[in-house]
């Protein structure tokens, strides 16, 4: 952090006086201002950002930087190393980082709760003028680096990697900010004689951020929207996002953050967690991950109940097996499209991604033809050349593991195009689309998190049944999407499938959640539905006081009523 205002005082000299912490030597209301989606860059043939991408991309491939671990400000180096590899071309390491030892994390630990202690006392305004800034150096300085990060270091086409990294991160700042203001103005009604306040105070103790691999925007909100309401965070990026991760700390940096707000510390994910969530100061954790970890982060918690110094609050983002839903009155056409973007956009790799499809019997004929086509047009290789569609899954356990599902699939249903792993020289595995006539074949039901579509072909009179069996056969409920052109079938399935989806699109794919327009989180097993980017999220990180302040205070007990008969 900062200097204390004694230091500050003592540096100045003995007659300076040292303004309380809080103080912003301002006077006027504050707006932030007014939040734009920021807009997405085409990277067209000929457009200089694609010139100016295509040669940090050169530059950052010929790179291989150290990674250190951040407390404080200060870089540490354990010397216990992990490497951070293209997954397309998984022989090139891009970084080696290093992970933190036990006595590190109980440092970043200390560091967080003690940097929250003046962070929490400065104005918002000046914290959130942090955070505009780290949107505007990324939308400037740092969009090509993060970007191709991003490209290199998670296997994201340029258009993926743009409309996350780049656009959806500036959009989390800086929307963030105007709900932050928002939240701020919100106070109580006041009765004459006295003045009513919330006081909207950041949580007591730190914060624990854990981001996942698939989108480098949600490693800078997990982190970033508790700092911005005051906390003090300690932040374990993904091993698989590491090169993303540490440019974003590094912007953070650049936009003024002091020192020990957010602390970045890379390593083991059980250790970390057990010395984090056994700690007496945990007052919170962000998560976005698998539904069995969060699970277990909570069971953890949940027994550690007596020994914290409150209840921390739990904001986890976990699975999906997300669907797409055809009514008889569907376009075939805009149904396989959003099979085709839905399913294999970034190699399926999105918690929205579709992953299970229920079309009618009637048009089904014209959705597979035109899926399949598509999919025989679909390129995939390095992200380098911008005429792929697809890149790689992200590591050898991914794509072990989609494999296994690919071989099952070949056994037990229809593979109707792909189906095919090749990992010599990257992760790649193909876009693939299956049939069953089980509803209840596991590839409906699991989450995969590859570029793999289950079809299921229904009955056109068991419109009814089906939206029952959409809504049964997942213990998850992220996202979904619907098509008719029949309002009735819209309504039947705003209705069935109200519990079914977080996120619920009407002939759409079910990806693509915009900051501000589409608030981000699912129920049930897909997690607690804070909504990312929304002003439930940040409600999440703050713990109000109500004060009220009686300007002429009574000096006699009795009341009117207690008067003689």
């Amino acid at each position: 952090m900062t200097a204390t205002a004694p230091d500050r005082a003592t540096t100045a000299g003995a007659d300076a006086v040292s303004p309380r912490p809080g103080a912003s030597g301002f006077n006027g209301i504050r707006r932030v201002p007014a939040p734009v989606n920021e807009p997405i860059k085409s990277y067209a043939p000929g457009s200089p950002e694609r010139a100016s991408l295509k040669a940090r991309l050169d530059s950052m491939a010929k790179e291989r930087i150290e990674i250190p671990i951040i407390i404080g400000g200060k870089e540490y180096r354990s010397g216990e190393l992990g490497a951070a590899i293209m997954p397309h071309d998984h022989h090139h390491v891009l970084a080696d980082y290093h992970k933190a030892t036990p006595d590190q994390v109980k440092l970043a630990i200390a560091t967080s709760v003690t940097a929250q202690r003046e962070w929490s006392q400065w104005p918002w305004e000046d914290r959130i003028a942090v955070f505009l800034k780290a949107a505007e150096l990324l939308a400037t300085k740092y969009r090509d680096t993060l970007n191709a990060a991003t490209m290199l270091g998670q296997s994201k086409t340029v258009f993926q990697a743009e409309i996350d990294a780049a656009c959806e991160l500036i959009d989390f700042w800086r929307v963030n900010a105007s709900y932050a203001q928002e939240i701020y103005a919100d106070q109580p009604m006041s009765s004459a004689g006295m003045w009513n306040m919330l006081d909207y105070r950041a949580l007591e103790g730190f914060v624990y951020a854990v981001s996942p691999f698939n989108f480098t925007a949600i490693g800078g909100n997990l982190a970033g929207s508790p700092a911005m309401m005051g906390n003090g965070v300690l932040w374990k990026p993904a091993a698989t996002a590491m090169l993303a991760g540490y440019y974003i700390m590094k912007i953070f940096e650049e936009a003024g953050l002091p020192p020990g707000v957010i602390n970045f510390v890379p390593g083991d994910s059980v250790m970390i967690s057990d010395h984090v969530l056994n700690h007496r100061d945990l007052a919170g954790v962000h998560f976005t991950g698998s539904t069995g970890v969060f699970n277990s982060m909570w069971k953890t918690i949940g027994a550690n109940m007596s020994n914290y110094r409150g209840y921390p609050r739990i904001v986890g983002e976990t699975g999906g097996k997300d669907f797409i839903l055809a009514h008889p009155s569907a376009d075939p056409q805009a149904v396989a499209v959003a099979i085709a973007r839905g399913g294999f956009e970034y190699q399926g790799q999105k918690c929205s991604a579709a992953s299970r499809a229920y079309v009618p019997r009637s048009i089904w004929n014209q959705v597979r033809d035109s899926t399949v086509s598509m999919m025989s047009d679909i390129r995939v290789g390095d992200v380098r050349d911008f005429r792929n569609f697809m890149g790689a899954v992200i590591d050898r356990r991914a794509f072990d593991k989609i494999s296994e599902y690919l071989a099952d699939a070949k056994k037990n249903a229809t593979v109707l195009s792909g189906g095919n792993a090749h990992g010599d020289k990257g992760y790649f595995i193909e876009p693939t689309l299956i049939q069953t006539d089980n509803p209840q074949y596991r590839l409906m039901c699991e989450e995969i998190f590859g570029p793999v579509v289950t079809v299921h072909v229904y009955d056109d009179a068991k419109w009814s049944e089906t939206l029952d069996v959409v809504d049964r056969t997942s213990p998850y409920a992220l996202t979904g999407a619907v098509f008719s052109n029949d309002r009735q079938g819209v309504r039947d399935a705003m209705v069935g499938l109200r519990n079914a989806a977080g996120n619920f699109y009407i002939n759409d794919k079910p990806t693509g959640a915009v900051v501000g327009q589409q608030p981000f989180g699912g129920a049930r097993a897909s997690g607690t539905n804070d909504k990312a980017g929304s002003k439930l999220n940040l409600l999440r990180w703050i713990s109000p006081r109500t004060i009220k302040e009686t300007f002429v205070p009574p000096v006699d007990y009795r009341y009117p009523f207690m008067g003689a008969e």
